[in-house]
């Protein structure tokens, strides 16, 4: 189909990832927020809830699988495939009737929603000139936390006024509406006829002519003996549990430990994923910051991701305070902190890899980052019982403390030269 040119085109498709984006977390935080409901009604403990959620994420550690599907067939095709799978998968949620069955409904959710990290980085790399990027992914990275900001007022309504298993249906219809937008409006840079010829230059003039790739399949072999990619790989093994832990695990904590109902639960838990999103900007305003002072865009990055860390201390102060507002507040700004350094360090995968390889590496990084969540997941299912959950917050502060060392020890710049 024909359009017309449209002025700023690119924005405008990085803005229909986003809205994917936001399906895609509002569908993977459904649970979540029905699990007080959802454990009451078929029994469940919180062991039996945590393998659920270990499930989901054992399942999304294979992103490099969707990566590789989308450097190979397209980004366009690829992740229509992917919609319409996690939009089923979602909607059967609905069906389940026992805690083995819904491990097994998250483990297919897992793997089709593990294409959402590396379709949005392919389409920042083929969209954006290397100056824009940061914003572009901080833009489509919005999706997570507003999805998962979203979740619990919607799943709360339906829950109220239908069931817990309408909450599966409404959402997963949602990603069947926006696959409608997607295959209606989307296209690469090279095909779409809306595209003015004054920004198709733009746009291939802000490349780096070293990392614009020779049209191979990727090899994931190479990609993993190379030091640039667990210099990105590690920190989101590290930093990917506060993200695990506000979207799977915040409501209960309010239920168990502040003592919270689901209303409750409804007009707080959605309060740290509005801090990411502004955090979303934070982590690119910082690069364009330190740039503009001459420091290079590896450092600047870099830089931004280490003012997340440290802004991560404060989550370690999460189990010690009385006020539970407090406590939101601190939340708040453990959100706030982690998309600041989650952004940045998931758009050094196009700062860092041929066009050709970026939506492989940020499937392989997306692994990494979920291994952490599986592992911090079933951690906290085992002992929060005996130890609580202040032990935990004080890790998280740490382990991102930890991350940003490896991110400034392992990565190494491309020279500008580079084949």
């Amino acid at each position: 189909m024909t359009f017309p040119k449209i002025p700023g085109l690119r924005w405008w498709m990085i803005s229909l990832i986003m809205l994917g984006a936001i399906v895609n977390y509002l569908t993977r935080n459904t649970l979540a927020v029905a699990a007080p409901t959802v454990m009451k009604d078929l029994g469940m403990t919180t062991e039996q809830y945590s393998w659920i959620t270990a499930t989901f994420q054992a399942t999304i550690m294979l992103q490099p699988v969707c990566g590789y599907v989308l450097d190979v067939v397209g980004l366009k095709l690829g992740l229509a495939l992917f919609v319409s799978a996690w939009s089923l998968i979602s909607m059967a949620h609905g069906l389940a009737h026992s805690w083995p069955v819904f491990a097994g409904l998250r483990g297919l959710l897992g793997l089709a929603e593990g294409s959402a990290n590396p379709a949005g980085m392919k389409a920042v790399s083929e969209w954006f000139p290397a100056k824009e990027r940061g914003y572009a992914g901080g833009l489509y990275n919005i999706g997570a936390s507003f999805g998962s900001l979203l979740a619990p007022p919607l799943v709360f309504w339906v829950i109220t006024y239908h069931s817990w298993q309408a909450a599966f249906v409404v959402t997963g219809g949602l990603g069947l509406l926006w696959l409608g937008l997607w295959l209606f409006f989307y296209n690469s840079p090279a095909k779409h006829t809306a595209l003015s010829d004054e920004e198709r230059r733009h746009i291939e003039a802000g490349q780096e002519t070293h990392l614009q790739g020779d049209g191979r399949k990727p090899s994931i072999l190479t990609l993993v003996r190379q030091r640039n990619f667990w210099g990105i790989a590690l920190p989101r093994f590290l930093a990917d549990p506060t993200w695990g832990t506000l979207s799977f695990w915040l409501p209960l904590y309010f239920m168990t430990v502040r003592g919270f109902d689901l209303k409750q639960i409804a007009w707080f838990a959605w309060m740290p994923f509005l801090a990411a999103d502004l955090g979303c900007f934070c982590g690119p305003t910082i690069v364009v910051f330190l740039q503009r002072r001459g420091v290079s865009l590896i450092n600047a990055r870099r830089g931004a991701f280490t003012a997340g860390a440290i802004m991560m201390i404060g989550v370690a102060f999460v189990g010690v305070v009385k006020s539970p507002y407090v406590a939101i507040g601190l939340l708040c700004i453990a959100g706030f902190a982690h998309q600041t350094l989650s952004v940045t360090v998931i758009t050094m995968a196009s700062d860092l890899f041929k066009r050709n390889e970026v939506a492989t590496v940020a499937g392989m990084a997306g692994t990494c980052g979920n291994a952490g969540i599986l592992v911090f997941t079933l951690l906290i299912g085992k002992y929060v019982a005996t130890i609580g959950y202040a032990p935990f917050f004080v890790l998280l502060a740490a382990l991102d403390i930890v991350g940003a060392v490896i991110l400034w020890t392992v990565v190494r710049e491309r020279p500008a030269a580079a084949s």
